[in-house]
């Protein structure tokens, strides 16, 4: 069924059952806790009991001081007027405005009931913390996204692989054709996954951060320097003149393409890339103006992939 997640049935059974309990108990005001838990249940645990703490001192706090203000001024429109004019800066110098709407709730209890007794201080909070415990209570079952981030992680690396292949088959045969999409959708997949690993990470309360997490971000900061080397290959692939170091460098990326979702070949990708600026280095001197060009190219696209080369390096370290 269309809308049908998991929050959706989580949230329906959580106010099915804050009213069961608040009826059972015989509290006025009962389907309040309803109301609470619709508004307490968000994406993930952390976002939750957040929002519960807001929205418990926020009430408490609304309670105790509409009691007094109405008892003290009366229960009138203006008095409730002014109420709101004095307590909105309270919840905002407290940090706690986002719980405005539920203490108004609260209040709006008092001013209806027009008591200020002990039953109705007791039966507002009995109702919110029925209505928010049962808000952490269906909430704590989360679904896992293990197998969504690994499932993705392994996507990315095939992306990548695909991007590199590319890189050294045009750099052998400049008239192959590639339109790039595998960049794109790469970006995508990373941009997807970090979203899945954040919720996860909130979904943990007592972890902090997420390994998955900073290889993802090496994926984004390795893509941005793929994405710089586009052209410069496309340059050099377009040029008819024969330099050595051009097929050198085609199966270099080649090598890593096949080897992206290891860490255990980066040492010996790194000296392999040593040999090659060796072997630029003991080259004669360029003889034209465009072998220069060419030259110069390769060598910085050389240089990005001892970059890429490193950032995947003190990840790998890093395990």
């Amino acid at each position: 069924m269309v809308g049908m997640g998991y929050r959706t049935i989580k949230t329906a059974l959580g106010a099915g059952l804050a009213i069961w309990i608040t009826s059972m108990l015989d509290l006025e005001f009962a389907t309040f806790a309803a109301i609470i838990v619709i508004m307490c249940i968000e994406k993930t645990k952390k976002r939750t009991l957040n929002t519960i703490r807001e929205k418990f001192f926020a009430s408490l706090l609304s309670l105790i001081l509409g009691i007094v203000f109405f008892e003290l001024f009366g229960y009138n429109p203006i008095v409730f007027a002014l109420f709101i004019l004095l307590f909105v800066p309270i919840l905002v110098r407290t940090h706690i405005q986002n719980g405005f709407i539920t203490s108004m709730v609260v209040v709006l209890h008092i001013y209806t009931v027009e008591n200020a007794s002990l039953y109705i201080f007791l039966n507002e909070l009995y109702i919110i913390l029925i209505g928010m415990g049962i808000a952490i209570l269906v909430n704590s079952i989360m679904p896992s996204f293990k197998k969504d981030i690994k499932n993705n992680i392994f996507e990315i690396g095939e992306k990548f692989s695909i991007i590199l292949h590319e890189f050294a088959a045009h750099l052998k045969d400049s008239n192959r054709n590639w339109d790039g999409k595998e960049i794109f959708e790469a970006e995508e997949l990373i941009n997807k996954s970090k979203s899945i690993v954040i919720q996860d990470v909130e979904n943990h309360l007592f972890r902090a951060e997420n390994r998955d997490y900073y290889y993802l971000q090496m994926r984004r900061d390795q893509l941005e320097i793929l994405k710089q080397m586009v052209d410069i290959v496309g340059i050099v692939s377009s040029s008819e003149l024969h330099v050595k170091q051009r097929g050198m460098l085609a199966d270099f990326f080649e090598n890593i393409s096949q080897n992206v979702h290891s860490g255990k070949t980066i040492d010996i990708a790194l000296k392999k890339l040593e040999s090659y600026e060796e072997s630029i280095r003991e080259t004669a001197l360029p003889q034209s103006r465009e072998e220069f060009e060419i030259r110069a190219n390769l060598f910085y696209l050389n240089f990005e992939i001892k970059n890429y080369l490193k950032l995947k390096k003190k990840v790998f370290a890093a395990e």
